[in-house]
C-alpha cells in the first residue's frame, strides 16, 4: 500500500495532536508536523510522544521545508493558530491567523494539493444571527465577531470562498468551525483549556466546582448552553476528510446539540464516582456583557456532504476522558 504524507501544523497542540494521533495510527498516512513544542518541562511534547511522526519542522523553517519536502505532501491540516481569545496583540494574531492560512491556501491552490484547515464557532460572535453555516459571501460579510481571533478566522474564510469563486483554490479545501472542544491533550493551554480540564482538579479533591451564575431572566445557574463536542470526534471527521479527497467548503463541526455546563460539571463528578457538588459565582466584571448563552452548530451541511457518523454523547466522552486520561498517571492520548 502506497502512503501518503500529510503535514500538520499546530501538530502538537491540542486538535492538531489528536489529529496526528488519528493518522498516524493509520497505514496509509506519514505523518509530518508543524510546531512549536516550547520548554520541554511544559511537556506539549508528550502530545506526540505515542505516535509516529515522518518530520518534524519548526515553523520558522516551514516555507523552505515546502520547498523541499512539499513535492511529496499530498494534503496539508493546518491547526496552527494563535487561538487565545484574549490574546492582546491584533498584529501577531492577524499575521499568524490570516497571513500563514493565506500562504498555505495559495501553495496548495498553486501545486495542486488538498488543504484542510480550523475556523472557529468564535466567527458567530455573539450568536444572535444564529449559527448556519452558509458560506455564500453576504452571509460571511454579515458575521460581527466579538474579539480578534474570531475575526482573524472570519477574514480568512472570506478570502477562502472569495479566491474559489474566482477559480482559484487548493484540489481540496475544507474549512471546518469548531465548537465548544474538549479532551486530551490540551493541558499545555492553561486558561484556555476546556471546562471538563479545568474542573478536575476539584473534584479529583472532593471539592465543589464553581459555575457562572445566570444573569439573564429565563436562565438558571449553570443552564449556560454550549455545544460540546469530544476532540476523538473531532480528529475523526478530519480524517474521513483527507481521504475523501474531495469534500470542499466552509463546514461547523459540533454535535448539534446544546447541553448546560451543569450538565457537564454533572458529568464529570459521575465519571469521578461522586454525587456532584457545585456552586455558583459572579462573572468577572465585564463579561456579563458579552456571555454568550447559547452554541449549537447547524450540521446539516456536514451530513449533505457524506459525514454519516454519530457524536459522542456529552456523558459517554467526559467519561472517557476523565477515566482514560485525567485520572491517571498519563493524561496524554
Amino acid at each position: 500500500m502506497s502512503t501518503r504524507l500529510v503535514l500538520v501544523t499546530g501538530g502538537a497542540g491540542f486538535i492538531g495532536s489528536n489529529v496526528v494521533a488519528e493518522l498516524a495510527a493509520a497505514p496509509e498516512f506519514d505523518v509530518a508536523v508543524c510546531d512549536r513544542l516550547g520548554e520541554a518541562a511544559l511537556g506539549k511534547w508528550r502530545n506526540l510522544a505515542k505516535h509516529a511522526i515522518a518530520d518534524f519542522v519548526e515553523p520558522g523553517a516551514l516555507y523552505a521545508w515546502l520547498d523541499g519536502r512539499g513535492r511529496d505532501t499530498a494534503v496539508i491540516v493546518h491547526m496552527g493558530a494563535i487561538s487565545s481569545t484574549t490574546e492582546p496583540d491584533a498584529d501577531k494574531i492577524i499575521a499568524t491567523n490570516f497571513g500563514l492560512s493565506r500562504y498555505l491556501f495559495d501553495w496548495c491552490a498553486h501545486h495542486g494539493r488538498a488543504f484542510i484547515y480550523a475556523s472557529s464557532a468564535a466567527t458567530y460572535g455573539d450568536g444572535a444571527g444564529g449559527f448556519d453555516d452558509d458560506q455564500s459571501l453576504d452571509k460571511l460579510a454579515a458575521l460581527r465577531p466579538l474579539n480578534a481571533y474570531g475575526w482573524s478566522k472570519a477574514v480568512f474564510d472570506r478570502y477562502a470562498v472569495r479566491e474559489t469563486g474566482r477559480g482559484h483554490s487548493p484540489r481540496q479545501w475544507t474549512g471546518l468551525k469548531f465548537f465548544n472542544v474538549y479532551g486530551p491533550n490540551e493541558a499545555h493551554k492553561h486558561a484556555m483549556r476546556s471546562v471538563v480540564a479545568k474542573i478536575w482538579p476539584d473534584i479529583a479533591q472532593g471539592r465543589p466546582v464553581r459555575l457562572f451564575r445566570s444573569h439573564r431572566a429565563g436562565w438558571a445557574d449553570g443552564g449556560q448552553q454550549r455545544d460540546f463536542i469530544y476532540v476523538r470526534d473531532v480528529a475523526k471527521v478530519v480524517a474521513w476528510l483527507v481521504r475523501s479527497g474531495e469534500v470542499s467548503g466552509l463546514f461547523n463541526l459540533g454535535t448539534g446539540q446544546a447541553r448546560s455546563f451543569r450538565d457537564l460539571a454533572t458529568a464529570a463528578w459521575k465519571a469521578a464516582g461522586s454525587a456532584p457538588q457545585i456552586e455558583f459565582v459572579d462573572m468577572p466584571g465585564g463579561l456579563e456583557e458579552q456571555y454568550q448563552y447559547f452554541t449549537e452548530a447547524r450540521m446539516e451541511r456536514l451530513r449533505e456532504a457524506g459525514w454519516a457518523e454519530g457524536f459522542t454523547s456529552l456523558e459517554e466522552g467526559v467519561a472517557d476522558y476523565v477515566t482514560r486520561y485525567l485520572a491517571t498517571a498519563d493524561p496524554y492520548r
